[in-house]
């Protein structure tokens, strides 16, 4: 489950085709094609989480999750599109959970990634990417392993580049 969120989390970021990858902390535009259309995108695309988080607002959980799904899709060309993409990501998740369910762990994980990887087109890019992710996950874990309450969640913002 805790898998799941950062997958949802990418997979909103995804809902603007193309822009995903230049909204991700850490991509440098200098070394884009158009490093000038890229921070454009990163901007237009900053400023549409930054509009549906306000929208948003108060609510917590699987709520959150759907208003910001829905908002994020209610920005782009096509809405209808975007939120079957999502439902469809959704239900590849649901699928690698029911797959996984039983292991723990880094097992677990690794199930995960493969489960979810495996309807992607380049399976093996999906897998090194999110591979990589449970590696920076690890970190911030590491990183924040003593802390509790308001105190941890600062810290897996301060780690992750969040508020």
């Amino acid at each position: 489950m805790k898998f799941v969120a950062p997958l949802l989390a990418a997979a909103l970021l995804a809902a603007a085709p193309g822009v995903h990858a230049q909204a991700q902390k850490g991509f440098d535009c200098s070394q884009a094609k158009d490093p000038k259309a890229c921070e454009e995108r990163r901007e237009k695309m900053r400023a549409a989480y930054t509009q549906a988080e306000k929208a948003c607002e108060g609510r917590q959980g699987a709520e959150r999750r759907e208003c910001m799904m829905k908002e994020m899709c209610a920005q782009t060309k096509d809405a209808k599109a975007c939120e079957a993409r999502m439902s469809r990501m959704k239900d590849s998740a649901r699928g690698a959970r029911a797959a996984c369910e039983g292991k723990r762990g880094e097992e677990h994980d690794e199930c995960m990634v493969k489960e979810m990887c495996a309807q992607a087109k380049d399976a093996a890019k999906c897998e090194q990417a999110g591979r990589e992710r449970l590696a920076r996950r690890e970190q911030i874990r590491e990183a924040c392993k003593d802390k509790r309450g308001e105190e941890l969640k600062a810290c897996i913002r301060d780690q992750s580049g969040g508020k």
